[in-house]
């Protein structure tokens, strides 16, 4: 890809990403929501493979329906009320038909079914874009509207979404897929505490893209598309591989790892909104995840290839992405022991 074209793209997704986070007027947002989309395109197309045409496609016409579905929402909302803030969402109609563009912009179930292809059609480095950066704008509105929000559709959603999101994910063989639908399983943690404590789906979402970008850049760094390359990929950069377990082990949120941090803190801020069958369903359905957790820890460090391969390993990585992923690898992995400055703030 032309290196200005990239820059250019990266720029606009800079651009439209602030403008919707610091926007009050929702045409501004939807504004910010449409450059995103537009800026995203040459980066999930630019292989020029045939599926990587085909995801481009997919995505530009969700997202288009889900940002159509916004301004509707806004505008029903400012025919009733007369406001055109985004904090002033207070018709019915509109608090539902944004939980539903939202919906479709984040990928929640039940509308879900664009994010793996998509996912799937475009490159490890833009597939990281799409889970955790393009989720952000959409996120901050869910958060400026959360007290005008239904919550039992929200936790119908988030339910519906961790079912699912660890369901699907146990018969994938492409990581890019099992990676897909793990981001639909958090997502559901996010949504079900959103009208609760909305900073504490802003902490849970944080903590998400710190576990998330080091698998995606050390995947990409081993070449690993498919559970059978996984296997072998050990003998490349075995300390890394090795890390990989690890936070891995995290995503799935077992102590005293950085991604038993939100779940923890979810479950218990439901348990003291007295929902607790709603926690104990969750917490159940979370071990879906799990499995497909450990299946990818199982196939990157215990599985031993039937034949060895002659080539000698690269102990190191390349020395400019070196510290990057090595930051976010301790960022992913020990971030637990902070927790008591969360429960003070």
């Amino acid at each position: 890809m032309n290196p200005q074209a990239k820059l250019l793209s990266i720029t606009s997704l800079f651009l439209g990403s602030t403008i919707t986070i610091t926007s009050n007027h929702w045409i501004m947002a939807w504004t910010g929501l449409e450059i995103n989309t537009l800026a995203i395109l040459p980066l999930i197309s630019k292989s020029h493979h045939p599926r990587a045409i085909e995801a481009a496609t997919k995505y530009f016409l969700v997202q288009a329906a889900a940002s159509a579905l916004l301004l509707f929402s806004s505008m029903t909302n400012a025919w009733y009320t007369g406001q055109w803030d985004i904090t002033q969402l207070t018709h019915p109609t509109s608090c539902l038909l944004l939980t539903t563009a939202i919906s479709i912009k984040l990928g929640l179930v039940p509308f879900h079914f664009w994010f793996p292809e998509v996912l799937q059609g475009t490159s490890l480095t833009t597939g990281l874009l799409l889970a955790t950066a393009l989720k952000f704008p959409p996120i901050t509105l869910l958060l400026l509207t959360s007290p005008s929000l239904n919550p039992t559709l929200l936790t119908i959603l988030a339910i519906a979404s961790t079912a699912l999101g660890g369901w699907a994910g146990l018969n994938q063989t492409q990581t890019r897929k099992i990676l897909a639908f793990s981001s639909i399983s958090h997502l559901g943690w996010m949504a079900i505490i959103l009208v609760y404590n909305p900073k504490l789906t802003l902490i849970t979402f944080y903590l998400y893209c710190l576990m998330t970008i080091p698998i995606f850049l050390t995947l990409d760094t081993i070449k690993t598309l498919k559970l059978t390359t996984m296997s072998t990929a050990w003998t490349k950069i075995p300390p890394l591989t090795a890390t990989l377990m690890l936070m891995l082990l995290s995503l799935a949120g077992l102590p005293p790892l950085t991604g038993f941090l939100p779940k923890w803190l979810i479950i218990q801020e439901l348990t003291k909104q007295e929902m607790t069958p709603t926690a104990t369903i969750i917490a159940l359905l979370s071990l879906l995840g799990l499995f497909f957790y450990l299946r990818l820890a199982y196939c990157a460090t215990i599985t031993l290839p039937p034949n060895s391969i002659n080539h000698m390993k690269q102990w190191q990585t390349n020395k400019s992405t070196k510290m990057f992923i090595t930051t976010f690898i301790t960022l992913s992995i020990m971030l637990l022991p902070l927790s008591p400055m969360i429960f003070t703030t």
